[in-house]
């Protein structure tokens, strides 16, 4: 495994602490930093780095180039982003200022403070069910069950036992019936043709077949209600 070679560069362990040590030595206000000293002391700083011919981290590099584009855009007039930029940089220095002193304050811990470790222990879990439900609930859960079993087995013939049962009584039929109840000549009443049904589909085809044999001139109706009669019209008996 490659372990990577950290090292200070002139005591400074990052791009901030060496601008925090800047802000320290030249005692400005990290609150309202001028950046024009900042940024040329920094980078002075950098050049000096570079006549020792000492190896320097990208991350120095980087705050480089962003400090040059700070300064870049406050010489522009009436440019907003400098605001914006400044105030990005203070809040990184004071969070790093922070983390510095909190470091500062965990060293002077007792010795061994960063190197208790405790194992993790293997936990045994209890699958004992512990909730309790009401019979209504545990009925409800097993047709629940049960349904789901149901499902997988091919659908029950029961609802539709009725539909297929029933015959289903053709109009030409009722028409042929009509005819040949009419067709020995005279009048019959036309409610003896409905008294041979066994069912309502046989009397709705019955009641159509009459409709159809009207239409097409075949029979005359006479008479209202009850007292109506049903006659096979002769210009139309087979000769």
């Amino acid at each position: 495994m490659e372990n990577t070679l950290q090292y200070k560069i002139e005591g400074f362990e990052g791009p901030l602490d060496l601008l925090l040590q800047l802000i320290a030595k030249n005692k400005l206000n990290i609150y309202d930093i001028p950046l024009t000293v900042l940024i040329d002391q920094y980078l002075e700083q950098i050049e000096q780095f570079k006549r020792d011919e000492m190896e320097i981290e990208s991350e120095f590099l980087e705050m480089a180039a962003r400090l040059l584009y700070i300064k870049t855009v406050s010489l522009l007039p009436k440019h907003d982003e400098i605001v914006q930029l400044k105030e990005e940089l203070t809040g990184e220095l004071l969070e790093y200022m922070v983390c510095q002193q909190m470091a500062k304050k965990f060293s002077t811990m007792q010795e061994g403070f960063d190197k208790f470790v405790r194992r993790p222990q293997e936990l045994q879990f209890d699958n004992t069910y512990e909730l309790t439900h009401s019979s209504e609930v545990l009925y409800l859960s097993y047709l629940a069950a049960v349904g789901r079993g149901q499902r997988k087995l091919p659908p029950s013939t029961a609802p539709f036992t009725k539909i297929v049962a029933k015959k289903i009584v053709s109009v030409s039929s009722k028409i042929v019936f009509v005819i040949r109840k009419l067709w020995s000549g005279g009048s019959r009443k036309l409610s003896s043709l409905y008294k041979t049904a066994h069912s309502r589909s046989e009397l709705v085809a019955t009641f159509l077949a009459v409709l159809e044999l009207c239409k097409a001139n075949r029979v005359q109706i006479e008479g209202d209600a009850d007292a109506a009669e049903i006659t096979l019209i002769k210009g139309h008996k087979r000769k």
